[in-house]
């Protein structure tokens, strides 16, 4: 989630009637994100501390999931709180490379595609790799 600032612009996408739910493991970064985003004026964002790749079921199923930290794979609890027809974009791990992927769900199942090469932060928490360590 880092500053709020992708929180911030995911609102504005969605705009007033629609929900944007931001997850961070780290309590202080939390914490920083919330007051700046008070203080932008975006107080009816939900923001969670706990594990990304877990998710947030109470919301669940969402129209749109942004994974912004590169994970081994999708993290399975993100791709079952995908609402039908429901599009995920996450930065997926392949080697030494990370992947921006989009994922749709559809009646047939899921939809793969790889979009372009992308440098992100590593996922932290259960489906981060190595343990859920930082790496």
């Amino acid at each position: 989630m880092g500053s709020g600032s992708g929180t911030a612009l995911a609102r504005e996408v969605v705009g007033r009637e629609g929900l944007v739910v931001a997850i961070d493991l780290d309590a202080a970064m939390l914490g920083f994100a919330r007051e700046n985003l008070d203080r932008a004026g975006y107080s009816d964002v939900v923001l969670v501390h706990g594990d990304g790749g877990l998710g947030y079921a109470e919301h669940a199923p969402y129209d749109r999931i942004c994974v912004t930290a590169a994970c081994p794979d999708v993290p399975p609890p993100l791709i079952a709180q995908l609402a039908a027809r429901g599009r995920l974009i996450a930065p997926v791990k392949e080697g030494t490379r990370q992947r921006l992927t989009l994922l749709e769900k559809t009646v047939h199942g899921v939809r793969r595609e790889i979009l372009t090469d992308v440098l992100y932060v590593s996922l932290r928490g259960r489906y981060g790799g190595r343990g859920g360590q930082e790496h």
